[in-house]
This record gives structure tokens, sequence and C-alpha cells, in this order.
């Protein structure tokens, strides 16, 4: 494929994510949105009437597409890799809404379709890409907290019971992947092992307390970072009302705090300073409060490095950091012992 000015881009699965991604593609200079794949004819219908762009039902006739350079995957989790290989086999492209498989070896199976067919593959973990954060990563990999010890991470969210009975996915093994710590925590896991510099080790325990799924809507983990902190991570859609998601990571010079987007440090004698707003998206709703702003600086990285031949951010090999530490808690729910996450990513 060679250089150009913009690329042609085109959705599959036109459930309510699409929308976002859509809306963020549309903002990018380099990207342009020109179709979308569904199954579900009415879906795909409202979609295309919104953006004015065509629809197929037929997801070989779209990837024909001579103006077709980058496939979007909006489908559930455990769809994405018959979807993003048949892309990689017809030269597109891949860019794939978070997680990138429901387990490490599927999204390994993608990574290496899209290296063998030389096409670039990109994970959507937009929450990297707020300013608050930045700033938070920034501040960390400076020293800001001197010598790091502890860190934990939480989302207690809530979910009633029409949020997986209104869906044939959610919450289930084959297409979600699990429940709570996979979908509703994976971007808060990611946030958290990526501002540590990664898990070494993972002991977890898990249930499901109040609604009818086949997956856990409750999970604890203890977690060991490489760099030898220690912490605990809590995910749970059962907590009415919500709270909000946090991180907190501790240090000999202070505490640093993302609660929500907003981005504070704490230390002794010192009035406390912070950034950022109040509020996060997910909490109580599935896209409350989501704009689309920060998948559009995703996309706009990610463009820009297709165009310069580059592995985009969050790459798929990235991207399965956070998906191993998904997997070591299950893993370890299961066998009531600690999982390593080199274990997973080197199998």
């Amino acid at each position: 494929m060679t250089e150009q000015q913009t690329y042609g881009m085109g959705v599959v699965g036109c459930g309510s994510i699409s929308d976002t991604h859509a809306d963020a593609i549309q903002h990018t200079s380099k990207g342009k949105l020109v179709s979308a794949y569904s199954r579900t004819g009415a879906n795909r219908d409202r979609f295309c009437l919104k953006y004015s762009v065509a629809g197929f039902d037929d997801y070989s006739a779209f990837l024909r597409q001579s103006d077709l350079d980058i496939v979007v995957i909006c489908t559930p989790t455990g769809t994405h890799l018959d979807y993003g290989i048949a892309a990689a086999k017809a030269g597109k492209h891949v860019v794939v809404e978070k997680p990138v498989e429901i387990t490490v070896s599927r999204g390994r199976e993608l990574i290496e379709s899209c290296a063998d067919n030389d096409v670039k593959l990109a994970v959507i973990y937009q929450n990297r890409f707020l300013d608050e954060i930045l700033d938070m990563k920034q501040f960390l990999d400076n020293g800001g907290l001197g010598d790091i010890f502890m860190a934990k991470g939480s989302v207690l969210w809530y979910r009633d019971q029409e949020y997986y009975s209104g869906s044939n996915w959610r919450g289930t093994f084959n297409f979600d992947g699990g429940g709570a710590v996979i979908n509703q925590s994976i971007h808060t896991i990611d946030l958290l092992q990526w501002l540590m510099g990664g898990v070494q080790s993972v002991q977890g325990v898990k249930g499901t307390y109040t609604h009818d799924i086949e997956a856990e809507d409750n999970a604890a983990a203890v977690f060991r970072y490489k760099n030898g902190a220690i912490g605990t991570f809590e995910a749970s859609t059962s907590i009415n009302p919500p709270n909000e998601r946090r991180i907190e990571i501790y240090g000999t010079n202070g505490t640093a705090i993302l609660e929500g987007d907003r981005f504070t440090v704490k230390r002794a004698g010192e009035k406390e300073k912070s950034s950022g707003s109040e509020a996060s998206a997910g909490a109580s709703s599935p896209l409350a409060g989501l704009g689309f702003e920060n998948h559009k600086k995703q996309y706009d990285n990610i463009l820009s490095a297709i165009r310069a031949g580059d592995d985009p951010p969050v790459s798929g090999k990235e991207s399965l950091q956070s998906l191993a530490v998904v997997e070591a808690i299950y893993l370890s729910a299961e066998k009531g012992e600690p999982v390593h996450i080199d274990s997973l990513l080197s199998s």
C-alpha cells in the first residue's frame, strides 16, 4: 500500500460504540469513513444513513472495495480474530476496539496474521491519550513520586440485568471473554500496568453475585509489579451507586491519584494539586459522557504511524500486556495460585 494523503476506512459492526469511532474518523485529517459492514440490517441502515456511507451485508464484498484501506472492527470481542484475519489477508490495515481478543493466544494469532500480510494492527485504548493521564505518566516517569512501592486500582461500577439480558454476547465467555474484568475494567488495567511499567504476577479471585450471567460480575486481585511494587485491583458491575474509576500510586515522595479523569498529587504538608475533570465514562452507563475526542487523538497517531510505516499506538503486541493481566486474574481464580504474566506472553 503506497503512501497517500487520506485513508479510506470502513467500520465492521454498527452497534453503539461504532458511532464514537465514526465521529472520531470524520474529524481526522488523514482518515475518511467510506463504508460499514453489519449482519444486522437495522443497525447498518441507521449507521449508513447517519454518516452517508455505503453499507454491506457481505463481508467479502466489503473487503473488495478498492477505496478501503483500513478496517475498523467494533464487533463483540470473541469475533475480532476472524474478521481481522480476513481483513489482513485482503491487504487491509486493522484497527480493533479493545481488547484485541478474548485470550492472549487468539490475540497473538491476529498479530501474526497481520505481520504475515504486511499490514498494521492497532487496538483502541483511548484513555492513554487523555491530557491528564499523559501528565500523570510523565510525572511518574520523571520520578515525581520517588521510589514507588504500592499501587491500586478499582472499577466499581453498576450494570443492571437488562444490560446483559438485552445482549446476546455481554457477560458470555465465547464473545465477551468474561465479565466485569475484561469488559468494564480492561481500560483501567491497561492504564495501571502502563503507568507502573508492567505487571509481573497476579493472584485473583472472582464470583458472580448479582446478575444472571455466565461470567463474573465481581473480582479482586493482588498484583506484583515488575518494579517490585505490590498492590490490589477490584472490578465490579454490582456497585450501586457506582464509583468513578480510581488509580492510586504510592511513593516515598507522595501519592498520585487518578479519579475519573482527574489527576491529583498529594504530599505530606502540601496543598493538593490536581488537573482534569471529575467525570469518566462508564460508572453507571456504558457510554455516559464518552466523547470521540480521545479516540480521534489515537486515530491521528495511528494514521500517522501507518503513513510512516511504523507500528501504531497501541499496537497489537502492546495490547497483549493488559489482556495478559486479565487472563492471569481469571486463571489464578480458577487455579487458586499466582500466575506470572510472562508465562502467558511466552506460551
